[in-house]
């Protein structure tokens, strides 16, 4: 598992070449969410919505912790992981710092 920068996801999301999963929840991601982020909330984790084995996906939770357990999981699994080092927080306050 990789762990990326908030600028790293924005420089991702700005790609759209990879798979974005927030997981935190559906009335948070309703207020506001990375562009070109899929929300998967915890415990709602499930097959239809990963790319075939191999692919690289990009996981945000709020803080950093979650989204590191779940990419480990993943990437047990055969997947390419990378996980926000601070997570959604973090990548709030960098977006402000770049205005």
């Amino acid at each position: 598992m990789e762990t990326i920068s908030a600028r790293e996801l924005e420089r991702y999301a700005r790609e759209g070449k990879y798979l974005i999963i927030d997981l935190r929840s559906r009335e948070d991601f309703r207020r506001k969410h990375v562009r070109g982020a899929v929300n998967v909330p915890q415990g709602h984790f499930g097959a239809g919505i990963l790319p075939e084995k191999g692919a690289a996906v990009i996981l945000y939770c709020d803080r950093g912790a979650l989204s590191m357990a779940v990419a480990r999981e993943l990437e047990r699994r055969g997947y390419r992981t990378k996980s926000v080092v601070g997570g959604f927080r973090a990548y709030c306050g960098q977006a402000e710092s770049m205005d």
